[in-house]
C-alpha cells in the first residue's frame, strides 16, 4: 500500500482532526495530505492561533491534533499540554519548522505523541500521521538519535538517593519540579528561572505545566498557595 493510500474507511478514521497552523500554504498542504489518507473536508478543523484553537475545542472535541509550535499568539506547547491533560490518549503530532533539541524534547514532555519537521516530503508527513493513527510515536529521524541519548540517564542519575524532606508519599513532584516551584514562589519568571538553572525556557515551561497538572491548578498563584498548604514549599 502506498503512503498516500487511505489507511481505513472514512467511518473508522478518528475524527474530527484539529490542525493548528497559521501559514495558509501549510494549511492547504496538510488538507491535501489528510484527504489522501481518507479524510473528508468536513472532518478537518483548522485554527491559525492558540485562541482560535481553544475556541474550536470548546465547540468540538477532537480525535487527533496536528500542532505547530510557533503561533502568532504564543507557543503551541501550551496547547499540547492542555490537550494532553484533558485526554492523555489523544494523538498529538507536532508539525513544525523548529528543529532544535530543546523544542522537540519540550513538545514530547508536554504530551506530544510525535514530531515531524515541515521540511519533510509529503510522503514522510503522511507516514507520521499514519503512525499516530495506529498508536505509534513517530519522531523525525534527524533528531531521534539525539533524543535517545538525551533521555538516557547519566550514571549519577542511576544511583538511588533518599527523598528530600518535602517529597512526601502524597507528593508526586520531582526534585526539579520542587526546585522550580520554589523559584516560582520567589517571584521569578520562566525566563529568569531558565537562566538561573541553565535550562531552556521551553524546558522550564514544561516543568511548570507538569506542576500545574500534578497540583490540579491553573495558575502560578494557585500553585504556590496549594503547595504551601501541602508543605511542599519552605
Amino acid at each position: 500500500m502506498s503512503p498516500s493510500a487511505p489507511i481505513a474507511t472514512e467511518s473508522t478514521l478518528p475524527a474530527p482532526v484539529l490542525i493548528v497552523e497559521d501559514d495558509n500554504l501549510v494549511q492547504h498542504r496538510l488538507d491535501l495530505i489528510l484527504q489522501q489518507l481518507g479524510y473528508t473536508s468536513d472532518a478537518l478543523i483548522f485554527a491559525a492561533s492558540l485562541a482560535e484553537a481553544r475556541a474550536r475545542l470548546a465547540e468540538h472535541p477532537v480525535a487527533l491534533a496536528l500542532v505547530d509550535l510557533g503561533l502568532p499568539d504564543g507557543n503551541g506547547l501550551d496547547l499540547i499540554a492542555e490537550l494532553s491533560a484533558a485526554d492523555p490518549s489523544l494523538g498529538i503530532l507536532v508539525i513544525s519548522a523548529w528543529s532544535t533539541e530543546d523544542a522537540i524534547l519540550a513538545a514530547l514532555r508536554a504530551g506530544a505523541t510525535g514530531y515531524v519537521l515541515k521540511e519533510r516530503e509529503d510522503v514522510e508527513v503522511a507516514l507520521s500521521i499514519r503512525s499516530v493513527l495506529r498508536g505509534g510515536a513517530p519522531i523525525d529521524p534527524f533528531m531521534a538519535r539525539r533524543i535517545i541519548a538525551e533521555l538516557q540517564p547519566s550514571p549519577a542519575q542511576v544511583v538511588a538517593t533518599p527523598p528530600e524532606p518535602s517529597q512526601t508519599a502524597n507528593s508526586t513532584l520531582t526534585a526539579r519540579e520542587q526546585e522550580i516551584l520554589q523559584l516560582v514562589a520567589d517571584g521569578l519568571t520562566n525566563r529568569e528561572i531558565a537562566e538561573k538553572l541553565e535550562l531552556s525556557r521551553f524546558t522550564v515551561e514544561c516543568h511548570v505545566k507538569h506542576i500545574y497538572r500534578k497540583l490540579a491548578v491553573s495558575s502560578r498563584t494557585r500553585a504556590v498557595v496549594k503547595a504551601r498548604s501541602q508543605g511542599l514549599l519552605s
